[in-house]
């Protein structure tokens, strides 16, 4: 997705390390929108992100990485959008049921 395709009602952006520049972070304060996004370690200011917030990013992120143990989910297989949703509902349910 390009930030150029943000809609109106963006307030934050969650991103990683691959996202910190200048002017990304720039064109985000041009339409007032929060950017968490860490620094890069060589980066000589570091601007401040809300750690909290992009903790979040990386949980969702290890939800996505143990779907896609899922080969069924990973490949593809299904043909139609609502069949392959199903599968990604039945794995991340079995995924949470094991976690508890």
């Amino acid at each position: 997705m390009l930030l150029a395709d943000l809609t109106d009602e963006t307030e934050e952006v969650i991103g990683d390390r691959g996202y910190d520049s200048n002017q990304i972070r720039l064109s985000l304060a041009d339409r007032n929108i929060t950017a968490c996004i860490p620094p890069k370690k060589n980066r000589k200011s570091k601007p401040p992100y809300n750690w909290h917030l992009y903790k979040k990013r990386h949980l969702i992120e290890n939800m996505f990485a143990k779907l896609k143990d899922w080969r069924r989910v990973a490949t593809r297989y299904d043909r139609c959008a609502h069949t392959f949703m199903s599968a990604i509902h039945i794995a991340a349910s079995f995924i949470f049921y094991l976690k508890e």
